[in-house]
């Protein structure tokens, strides 16, 4: 009996547990059996290998091989063990003989990729996350070309990029290595992203929901903009992303690691960008949140670290739209499927945009609206009152006049002003507290948003006439520490207070 062990990983959301790949060989009737908790894309492993190794000029052994990937109770799925498989063969038959000993892969490396039928190696998913992992561990990975810089990003040094089998059977032999991967410059900032950025001086008028977004951009707070249809809300949401300020490398690290192991898969030209995702009204709460077959993040985690413009509020499924309470409070998701539980982290900036009534009309001079008070009290009763206490910023949006179009913009309305005072608001933020203010824990909220004495007799009174609850006066406070900062005032006063109780209009009673 022949025998080898070779070094991969497997992907379980955002984590990638090593996994033992066991190649037995013994005599008997020809079988090519794979145990281990397989998915169906790596049972049919069995057929890639043994085509690969024929049209790689090696001989496929005869008798019982037997593939056991260890721990056997840990799912495994997709092509990237279709290498280890391959290697494990021609370890144990003796057609490829280690450094390390016979039958036997060095112990610190790690194999990744999906074999064509002629021995090519093709892009695998997921392989960020892993290759941080194997980082951690001080492995060398070997995977396929195409992955080369996905795994450069976060190990560097430690990447060997292959096209072929017979290149990984040469490396391993000793007789020809492969170049390493070197180190990526992944998190330099790129000036064709930046020159792509949109610019906040394009919108016209809306001072008021200007002043919103750039109180929502200083300390990551969420708003919900309302206001006839044309008025500037998708315009505004588009370019809140332009506001904040560039991912560190650890959360470009953590942008990158989710969408790695989504459908779109790893970007390098995105990997300093922050995420924006505007899903369809007619989306399900699985793909809001995450779900599917294999526990997928969904769009709130996409947008880890980024943005996630939800347009037409209203129009969503109310159970998505419920699905959102838990993951704005805690900024994480758990998804629960049968096979396995996964984690994946949410701490996304929520822009909504929803119009007064159902033609959008209420509140026009013009009196276009025709919308019965039942009808409006219908349309924005889509949203419950528990979605609209967590958001900590809501205005109304008036249409725009014509005259407005023709106004030259505001000296310092342009989105590179409006940043670079939002960038000096989230550093006094993060020096104090380490954290953005909408981040702030209730205890954290008494300590540091604490007003004075003006700023709480204005607090109480507006508790006492809109009836504002418990959640509220917290993410009022919040909302009057960034205003605050973004004035460069220590003390909150009863002038940062009022804006904040003005920047929630629903609070206010209906006329």
């Amino acid at each position: 009996m022949a025998f080898a062990r070779v070094a991969c990983r497997a992907q379980v959301g955002l984590s990638a547990p090593l996994v033992h790949v066991e190649v037995s060989l013994a005599s008997g009737l020809p079988t090519f059996s794979i145990v281990g908790l397989p998915a169906m894309v790596v049972r049919e492993a069995r057929e890639r290998v043994r085509a690969a190794l024929l049209n790689s000029q090696f001989e496929f052994p005869a008798g019982r091989i037997t593939v056991n990937l260890a721990p056997a109770d840990l799912p495994k799925e997709g092509g990237r063990f279709d290498l280890p498989i391959a290697l494990g063969v021609l370890l144990a038959s003796g057609q490829v003989r280690s450094a390390s000993g016979p039958g036997r892969a060095p112990p610190l490396r790690e194999f990744y990729g999906e074999l064509g039928l002629t021995g090519e190696l093709k892009a695998v998913r997921g392989l960020l996350p892993a290759a941080a992992e194997a980082r951690r561990a001080g492995h060398e990975l070997i995977v396929p070309r195409p992955n080369a810089a996905e795994a450069c990003a976060v190990a560097g040094e430690l990447v060997r990029a292959a096209d072929h089998l017979l290149e990984v059977c040469s490396h391993v032999a000793g007789r020809s290595r492969l170049a390493a991967g070197g180190s990526c410059a992944a998190f330099a900032a790129s000036p064709a992203a930046a020159g792509r950025r949109l610019d906040l001086a394009d919108v016209r008028g809306q001072l008021h929901a200007k002043r919103a977004l750039t109180v929502a951009a200083a300390g990551g707070h969420s708003l919900l903009m309302i206001g006839p249809p044309g008025c500037g809300k998708s315009m505004l949401a588009l370019r809140l992303a332009g506001l904040l300020p560039p991912l560190s490398a650890a959360e470009a690290l953590e942008v990158a690691a989710i969408a790695s192991v989504s459908a779109a898969g790893f970007r390098r030209e995105s990997l300093t960008e922050r995420p924006f995702r505007a899903p369809h009204h007619s989306s399900s709460a699985p793909a809001l949140v995450g779900g599917g077959l294999r526990a997928r993040p969904g769009e709130i985690s996409l947008a880890h670290h980024g943005v996630l413009f939800l347009d037409e509020l209203p129009e969503f499924a109310r159970p998505v739209l419920e699905a959102l309470r838990e993951p704005l409070e805690t900024g994480a998701v758990w998804v629960a499927r049968a096979a396995l539980t996964t984690h994946y982290p949410a701490e996304f900036q929520l822009i909504a945009a929803m119009n007064p009534c159902p033609c959008g009309g209420l509140g026009d001079p013009s009196g276009s609206c025709r919308c019965t008070p039942a009808m409006v009290q219908r349309y924005r009763a889509r949203v419950s009152g528990a979605l609209l206490d967590r958001l900590d910023l809501q205005v109304e949006m008036p249409r725009v006049e014509a005259g407005e179009f023709d106004a030259a913009p505001a000296e310092g309305a342009g989105s590179d002003a409006v940043a670079s005072t939002v960038g000096r608001a989230r550093e006094l933020q993060h020096a104090r507290q380490g954290v953005c203010n909408a981040r702030l824990a209730d205890g954290e909220v008494e300590r540091w948003c604490a007003p004075d004495r003006s700023g709480r007799r204005v607090l109480d009174l507006a508790m006492q006439r809109l009836r504002l609850s418990a959640r509220a006066r917290q993410r009022v406070l919040r909302v009057a520490r960034t205003i605050a900062d973004l004035g460069g005032r220590p003390a909150i006063r009863e002038r940062e207070v009022s804006e904040a109780v003005t920047l929630r209009c629903l609070d206010r009673p209906a006329p």
